[in-house]
């Protein structure tokens, strides 16, 4: 006799591992395609997100580093070595947080504001309207529901207490 809560219970296991695999692969092709798609500006899809949650106007006086890394959801070390190559190359610089000494405060550089705004953004749009490609102003609409639905359990799994917070990077 088959139990309908077991095949229910089957059949969500592996739709969720068929939905994680493909989560996966479209990290590792965002970042494979999103990388080729700036690499002439001398960027990575990393750098890509660093500029662009730098450049939004809650930023506009830097962000520790801490901060960025919560933001961005990565590790410090992760972003440390991230930070090092960027401010080597003139897209940001580094200084202490004048209100906490024993932080560090990371701001966006003239010049990685114009790599930014004038070399990398109008092929950044190409890139998503590229990817985007037969999907409705409501496609996208939910495919974004649905993310932020599942970065909000995966966050609540981290033990982040920020998980009700939109991130429109």
């Amino acid at each position: 006799m088959d139990y309908p809560n077991k095949n229910t219970s089957v059949t969500r296991a592996e739709l969720a591992n068929r939905l994680f695999f493909r989560l996966y692969q479209c990290a590792n092709m965002l970042h494979k395609t999103g990388s080729r798609a700036v690499e002439k500006e001398g960027l990575t899809t990393q750098q890509w997100a660093v500029l662009g949650a730098l450049s939004r106007p809650e930023a506009e006086g830097g962000m520790s580093v801490g901060n960025l890394a919560r933001y961005l959801m990565v590790s410090r070390q992760n972003l440390s070595g991230l930070i090092s190559r960027m401010e080597r190359d003139g897209h940001i610089r580094t200084a202490p947080d004048g209100r906490d000494r024993r932080s560090r405060l990371v701001t966006m550089t003239e010049s990685g504001g114009d790599v930014w705004m004038v070399q990398a953004q109008p092929k950044i749009h190409d890139y998503y309207e590229q990817a985007l490609a037969g999907f409705s102003i409501s496609d996208i609409t939910h495919a974004l529901h649905y993310l932020l639905k599942l970065l909000d359990n995966m966050k609540r799994l981290d033990g982040d207490e920020e998980s009700g917070q939109p991130d429109d990077s």
